[in-house]
């Protein structure tokens, strides 16, 4: 059965840490694109950042850049999304998706990704 499974949100004060993981499992990750979205109450879901698996550069939004990282561990088949100096604006219910991309920059636009997870809350308030 083909999934992805998202871990790691929680409760944090502006200014803090997380690391978000995504756990693909039942489907290769070769020629794939992983992404990261998230969905705040009222508002659409946004791509936040995006990795490709094969080359392993990453793209990320431009209200995460520079204070994101997105790694992967290829024996774990899990990608991790490290966010620092987080804002209350961060909060939302993370998920990850995957699509199938040959290209070597991956997009931050829903279209194309599935497989979604559940999602992982994220909350940034003091």
């Amino acid at each position: 059965q083909s999934q992805l499974v998202e871990s790691g949100g929680g409760l944090v004060q502006p200014g803090g840490s997380l690391r978000l993981s995504c756990a693909a499992s039942g489907f290769p990750l070769e020629a794939r694109h992983i992404a990261w979205f998230r969905q705040a109450p009222g508002k659409e879901r946004e791509g936040v950042s995006c990795i490709n698996w094969t080359s392993g550069s990453t793209n990320f939004a431009d209200s995460v850049k520079g204070r994101s990282t997105m790694s992967r561990d290829n024996a774990k088949k899990t990608v991790f999304l490290q966010m620092n100096s987080l804002k209350p604006e961060d909060t939302g219910v993370y998920y990850c998706a995957v699509v199938v991309d040959l290209s070597d920059l991956c997009a931050l636009s829903v279209s194309g990704y599935y497989g979604w997870g559940q999602g992982t809350q994220v909350t940034v308030s003091s």
